[in-house]
Parts: structure tokens; sequence; C-alpha cells
């Protein structure tokens, strides 16, 4: 019996298929939704890469891959060759102007079939692959494109990306990919808000006093340090996944889920963000490089020592940032954004904590509630709220933590934010993909922070490996009478 949610049948063509992201994510997260029965035989992802492998040789080294990536469904022997069975390899340089198309075009000869191109390279190929597309004659009615970040380094060179792709392809055929909004917990925010009005009446600075959203790593740059020395944590994370994040939190009802409702409304909240001066840089945001320390149970190298280049880098690898959003909802409630690698833990989670009681009538007056949304590694709520404390003489109150994880009640998961993502771009469903003024306007709110830093006007601070950052991340919060939330069990 075919799956609910199965789509139609499919080509999907990815450019850099023999690179990490396409052997890490896409193949693992196409082999469970083949699993899942979201799509059937009839279904073809045409891998192109330089690399002259024979396909034979190109199926067995993603059958090694998936038995590494995704060993709980690639253990199905049956299952995963009826999958590679679907994965074809074309051997194609796209850079060269006399390469041979020949055999991608007789690959995509019926132009009736749903056509999705998967961009998996460098941004600077973005618009010469399209314009190779379009000289042959690949881009049909049903062809998509989908681009994966960074869209540009800044708004100049997003802006080129973005009018460069546009020439060949409609805005509406464009799906820049977030893989965040792929993430249960971050979709969930828009049921938790909208489906309980209860929340809804509270989410506002009538009841919540500062925000805090926080993505940590516990992992150092590991082989991506040449990517990231010239990244960053505020152009990998920030402008990006948790401008999103924060997008989604903050933003209004829309009219319906529908894509351009959806943008929208997180097109405002960007577009509201208070402007950052130089001098607001230097106040409101922190840069720090991660020096060598314990990480877990483990000695862990520098920043410098991992990138092993006899250099000085002025990178950072964590920023933290406060912010307020100038609407009516939300203009006395401050919002803080941190990122960072060589963190104490590894978690992604948005806290909001309650304001505290004008009047207390209790003796004691425990600490105000607050509801934290769990994003990973477990996707969870937990919510504090007072209660009476049964064991205390007198009528005492203390905390108490009302958790729910989704595991234990939801049976079923995507286990990848990708395989959301890369049936929603078959299915022509772009809702959780990023429309081309998102990503300027949050690449305009970013700029003077970029600039701040190249001007050599904020400090770039060191912070021991194993730690929650630098000590001028907590003063950030200070001033406003808070702390961050660092205990990963409420």
């Amino acid at each position: 019996m075919a799956h609910i949610n199965q789509v139609d049948p499919f080509d999907f063509v990815i450019f850099g298929a023999t690179g990490d992201l396409t052997m890490r994510k896409l193949l693992p997260a196409f082999l469970r939704r083949f699993h899942a029965k979201e799509f059937a035989d009839e279904a073809r992802i045409i891998c192109i890469a330089r690399s002259a492998h024979s396909e034979d040789d190109y199926r067995q080294q993603v059958s090694k891959t998936l038995r590494e990536f995704a060993p709980e469904t690639a253990k199905s022997t049956a299952t995963l060759n009826r999958f590679l069975k679907l994965v074809q390899y074309i051997p194609l340089d796209a850079t060269k102007a006399n390469s041979d198309w020949s055999d991608l075009e007789k690959a995509l000869a019926d132009p009736t079939r749903i056509r999705v191109f998967y961009l998996a390279t460098s941004p600077a190929l973005y618009s010469p692959l399209c314009a190779a597309l379009s000289k042959h004659d690949l881009i049909t009615d049903k062809a998509r494109l989908v681009l994966e970040k960074p869209i540009g380094v800044d708004f100049t060179t997003a802006t080129e990306i973005n009018d460069g792709v546009g020439k060949f392809f409609h805005e509406s055929a464009i799906y820049r990919i977030d893989h965040y909004l792929g993430k249960e917990g971050v979709q969930n925010l828009l049921a938790l808000r909208f489906g309980n009005p209860v929340l809804e009446k509270l989410w506002s600075s009538d009841a919540i006093s500062h925000v805090q959203i926080t993505a940590a790593e516990t992992v150092g740059v590991g082989t991506r340090g040449a990517y990231y020395d010239e990244s960053g944590a505020l152009r990998d994370m920030m402008q990006n996944h948790l401008l999103q994040v924060l997008c989604m939190l903050a933003m209004d009802a829309p009219a319906s889920l529908s894509a351009d409702d959806l943008r929208n409304e997180k097109l405002k909240v960007l577009n509201a963000l208070r402007p950052m001066t130089s001098e607001m840089v230097r106040q409101n945001v922190i840069r720090g490089q991660y020096t060598a320390g314990l990480c877990g149970q483990e000695n862990v190298c520098s920043y410098q020592d991992d990138l092993g280049k006899d250099r000085t880098s002025n990178t950072e690898t964590y920023v933290a940032i406060r912010t307020k959003i100038r609407t009516s909802r939300w203009g006395n409630t401050p919002f803080y954004l941190r990122t960072g690698k060589r963190m104490a833990a590894k978690t992604t989670e948005i806290v909001l904590q309650f304001r505290p009681q004008i009047w207390s009538i209790f003796s004691n007056t425990p600490s105000p509630g607050r509801l934290v949304i769990r994003i990973a590694p477990e996707e969870g709520l937990s919510l504090v709220l007072a209660s009476k404390d049964p064991g205390a003489g007198g009528f005492r109150v203390r905390n108490a933590d009302l958790q729910m994880l989704y595991n234990d009640q939801f049976n079923i998961t995507y286990r990848d934010s990708y395989e959301r993502l890369l049936l929603d771009a078959v299915r022509g469903n772009p809702a959780l993909f990023i429309r081309r003024d998102e990503v300027e306007a949050s690449w305009r709110w970013v700029e003077p922070i970029l600039a701040t830093w190249r001007e050599d006007l904020s400090p770039l601070e060191p912070y021991p490996a194993g730690s929650w950052g630098p000590a001028s991340a907590r003063i950030l919060l200070a001033r406003d009478g808070a702390l961050w939330h660092e205990d990963m069990q409420t």
C-alpha cells in the first residue's frame, strides 16, 4: 500500500555528489525516506561530480557511506539494494565550457517529470551552473533549484548570487535551504504558539522578560578549518540558522501556512530588528575564540592549533548578541542569541523567561518560571512553574519541572532535518525554504557587525574549550539582571 505522503516520480540531480554534504546528509536522508515509502522505485537520484568514477564504483562508495551514516536503515540489504538502483552517476566538470553534457541531457530526456537541481557546491558556482543548465535546455516548467548556504558572505555577494540565479529560474522555483527549518523542534514553534491560545496570550513582553536562543557545539572546526576560517560563527550560524529560529519564535500569526504568508511574517521580524551601529556592536555583541581546554574528559587543542596554520587567525568561534525587536509585541523584551564551538554541552534550545510576580504572598519567592524549548539533541519541552513544597513547614513554594520529550509522545520522527526538506522541494512546497528578501534582510542587519570587526573596534576574547564562552557574555545579560540558562536538565 502506498504511503499517504508518497511523492510523484522525480529526477533529483545533485551537483557536488562526492562531497561530504551529499554523502553524510543528502543520500542518507533519501534512503530513510525511501524506506518510509515516501517515494517509489520510479524516482531517480542523478549524481554529478568531476571524479571519473564508473557507476558501479560510485554505488559501492555510496553503499559504504550509507552503512556508516544511516546504519539503522542500511542494515536492510533488500532496501539498500533497491535504493542503490535509483542512484545514477554521471562524471561531469560543469565548470568547463567544453564539458560534455550529453549523458545528463539523455538522462533528463523526459520534460514532464518533476526535476530538482541541488547545488551542493561552492556558492561561486551557483550562477555559472544555472547558466549551463539553461544553455543545455535542461530548465523545464517543472524544474526547481535548491541552493545550499551560504548565500554569499555579505549583502553585496548575496545580491549578486540572487541576481545570477534569478536570470534563469523564477523566484518561485528557487529553494534556499536552511536545514534548521527542517528540524521538528523549530517547526513545532508554530503549533506550540498558534495551536495553544493560552500560550499565545503569554507570548509577548507582557509576560516574557527576556528570550535566549542558544546553539552550542562541543566539537571544534575539525576538517572544516579552511571554510570556517573564512566564515566564522557569525556567518556560519548566526546570520542564517539563529535568525531563522528567531523569526519563527517572534513572528505574528500568519494568515495561513502558505509559503508566502509564513515568509512575509518572518520578513517583518527581520525588518523590525533594532539596527546595529558601531557603538551598539561594541556594547551588545561579544565575539570569542576557543583556546586549549578540557572538553568533557578530553584535552583538546586551541582553534589556532586546530587550523594547523603558521599564522594568527582573528576568526570568531563564538558570538553572542543582545538585540530587540521594534514591535508592540516585543519592544520591552531583550533577545539574546549565542552560538559557539567547543562549548560545555551540545545543545540547541530556546528559553522564554517569564516575568516575576509584582508582589508575592508567599514566605519565600521562587525564581520566575520559564519555558525551555529543546531543538537538539533531544527535542522536547520543559515548563518550570512554582508549586507548593510538600516537605516544608508552612506554605513554601519551589520550582517544579514539567517535561515532554517528542520521542515519548510520537512514534514518527525525521532523524535528520534534510529528510523533510528534500521531499518538500520535490513536492514544490517552499514554506520551509528562505525567500530572497529574507536572505538580504538578514545580511543587511549583520553587515554593521562585520564592518565593526573589520575596523578592529571590538575585541576577540579567548575562552577555554569546554566552557560556556567568554566571561563578558555573562555581563551582557547581567546588565538586564539575567543569567544564561546553562542547566541542561531544566
